[in-house]
């Protein structure tokens, strides 16, 4: 893969300031607000735990780099990682809840409640992993900035035909998660393909959580409203 457009070097092959905190801070807070949505039966109990060491860990992540992500530390290299684990736990707890609940046929809950609930955990999850993409592709946000790691784990399209995107283009946190939400639709890649192989195996498992999810409770909402 070349490294220069007419002699530039990419933005995201050399040292950059860093992308700012704001974008992925604000999908954190939508990702509590949907736990919080997610019915009681659904959540890990106590149902406030998990959401508050998450807030935590955020708080601790925003008060280090609070504009931009560009100072690597183990410490928050670990704060991250574990934020990211809680809310995936939180959300394979609730996915396994739920599928155990619609294959029994237990909860006569309306379609529409059904719906909601299901969808409020297929958010989380499409949240959850464009998080894991975006924290493990060459080595997290900050090992980006550094240029410190120089195989992607994903390839873009900017970076295929750097002539097309901006000079100061780099991947962010919105393309990691456009990238989890197209493959969590269409149940494969779209516009970005996964390199390396655990990029290939976590598109997998999100993709299997998503069909289950949307497969079960749309079969169960078909029987509702034909029952």
């Amino acid at each position: 893969m070349s490294s220069q457009s007419g002699g530039r070097v990419p933005a995201w092959q050399r040292v950059t300031e860093g992308e700012q905190r704001i974008g992925v801070a604000l999908a954190v807070v939508a990702l509590l607000v949907l736990q919080f949505l997610v019915p009681r039966q659904y959540a890990f109990r106590p149902a406030w735990l998990i959401p508050a060491l998450e807030l935590a860990i955020l708080v601790v992540l925003m008060a280090a780099n609070p504009f931009r992500i560009n100072r690597e530390s183990a410490f928050l290299r670990v704060c991250g990682l574990l934020l990211v684990s809680l809310a995936s736990f939180a959300t394979l707890w609730s996915v396994a809840l739920l599928s155990y609940d619609m294959v029994a046929g237990r909860g006569d809950l309306p379609a529409a409640e059904l719906v909601r609930n299901g969808g409020a955990i297929w958010l989380t999850n499409v949240i959850v992993f464009g998080l894991w993409f975006w924290e493990f592709d060459r080595g997290g946000p900050a090992a980006r900035a550094n240029n410190r790691m120089e195989a992607p784990d994903f390839l873009f399209p900017q970076m295929a035909t750097p002539g097309v995107a901006a000079k100061d283009w780099e991947p962010e946190f919105l393309d990691y998660l456009y990238v989890s939400f197209t493959n969590a639709t269409a149940f494969s890649p779209t516009d970005a393909m996964p390199l390396s192989r655990w990029a290939k195996l976590a598109m997998m498992l999100e993709s299997a959580i998503s069909l289950v999810t949307v497969a079960l409770v749309i079969a169960r909402a078909v029987n509702v409203l034909g029952g």
